[in-house]
């Protein structure tokens, strides 16, 4: 493996494009690929479609220098990664359809002595489906490609520094492709390299997003009893990490994000009669969005007109990401109940997304006008523009505050 290589990186989303950035910053080729015209567009303008620190510079500085460019398809390359979206279906059932997509779309142009690598978090078994996808329609790359599988452990807020900084597990398909991807990541990563199987590398992914979803569930059944018991959350689980050998989580409003959120279900799809303790921790932690509306529900009782701000949209602090946000179903939910004249405080994000405005009576406001106009206000992310608010703005308000950092200064309702 050298500089002088050529990458395609399939998928310029809130992965693929800071890894394609990453690697272009070292001086290789990056030809990044996206079926969103404006995301092409606005790339090779330098710029970035997304929030997440340092980026923009890291893209900026690629571009400037021909290292990093998009297009809408795919070219010989030397190495192709595919960063791409494995959603669910209904019933919990992965979906691949976009893995498959874009390895179809990487077919045409593979070449003897090529790596190909997925980096998408995925089913046990989608590495070797891919490879099936690409040997039937060119047998004869039988034995003279590598294809391996290498999952992003990475934290939105601080993807740059996770990407090449983080340890990675790296499983191929055989020793050789295993063995190439080391070699391959080893250029731009100073985290250590693991090599496994690729079966294992897909389960290690999805091991640690459900271990991630089981201890936020343990934390968010506490909060729910200690509502019911007139105890405060907070201050419990402080007294009882206080004990060397607990450490409780913090509650929240439910888990959002494309991997903790999904990844849970894919190992239950796999093994639905052993995986018990995993889906039920996907049920409490989808069930708590629905329990917050209920907390917002009561606080209404002594309004005629209330008024509701949210306070965050994304499914984590200082992001713009809303996928799978369980803020966003607190939103939608109150907008259907019609609980009342809800806004919506979202400082990383310009407009509100289509899914929300369809749902009712919504506006998109600062933090100063939702304190101005709204009874309730509701904390759903701990953006730290929300962790500076002056506690004495919110004197005479009805607080319900999901991430613990309001607590001190409303009352729980």
């Amino acid at each position: 493996m050298h500089k002088s290589m050529k990458v395609v990186m399939v998928g310029l989303g809130y992965i693929g494009l800071p890894t394609a950035a990453l690697i272009a910053a070292k001086g290789i080729t990056v030809h990044g690929v996206d079926v969103n015209a404006d995301v092409v567009k606005t790339i090779n303008e330098g710029k970035v479609h997304i929030v997440e620190p340092d980026l923009e510079g890291l893209v900026t500085y690629a571009v400037a220098r021909g290292h990093l460019k998009a297009h809408a398809q795919p070219v010989p390359a030397d190495v192709f990664l595919i960063a791409v979206p494995t959603p669910f279906r209904e019933g919990h059932q992965p979906d691949i359809t976009y893995v498959e997509s874009a390895t179809e779309m990487i077919i045409p142009h593979l070449g003897e002595g090529n790596l190909v690598i997925l980096e998408s978090t995925s089913p046990v078994g989608t590495t070797e489906r891919m490879a099936d996808l690409v040997y039937a329609k060119r047998p004869e790359l039988r034995g003279k490609i590598s294809i391996a599988y290498c999952p992003e452990r990475v934290l939105p807020g601080k993807i740059i520094f996770e990407l090449e900084r983080n340890d990675r597990a790296i499983g191929g398909l055989d020793a050789r492709s295993s063995e190439q991807a080391r070699a391959f990541y080893a250029l731009f990563v100073k985290g250590k390299l693991h090599v496994t199987t690729a079966r294992t590398a897909e389960m290690c992914k999805l091991t640690e997003n459900a271990y991630r979803d089981v201890n936020i569930a343990f934390a968010n059944e506490i909060s729910l009893i200690c509502e019911r018991l007139n105890i405060n959350v907070w201050e419990l689980i402080t007294l009882a990490n206080l004990h060397p050998r607990v450490n409780i989580l913090q509650p929240g409003p439910g888990v959002g994000g494309h991997c903790i959120a999904v990844d849970p279900w894919f190992i239950v799809s796999l093994a639905p009669d052993l995986s018990n303790l995993i889906r039920t921790a996907r049920k409490v932690n989808d069930s708590k969005p629905h329990q917050v509306v209920e907390q917002v529900i009561r606080a209404t009782a002594g309004h005629s007109a209330p008024v509701i701000a949210c306070f965050g949209l994304a499914f984590k602090a200082n992001i713009d990401d809303l996928r799978e946000s369980p803020a966003v179903v607190i939103v939608n939910e109150l907008l259907a109940r019609k609980a009342g004249r809800v806004l919506a405080v979202e400082p990383n994000i310009d407009a509100l997304p289509k899914r929300l405005v369809a749902g009712g009576e919504l506006r998109l406001v600062d933090a100063a006008t939702a304190i101005r106009e709204a009874d309730i206000l509701v904390l759903l992310v701990d953006h730290r523009e929300f962790v500076d608010i002056d506690p004495r703005r919110l004197s005479g308000k009805t607080i319900i505050d999901t991430r613990g950092i309001w607590t001190q200064v409303g009352s729980q309702s």
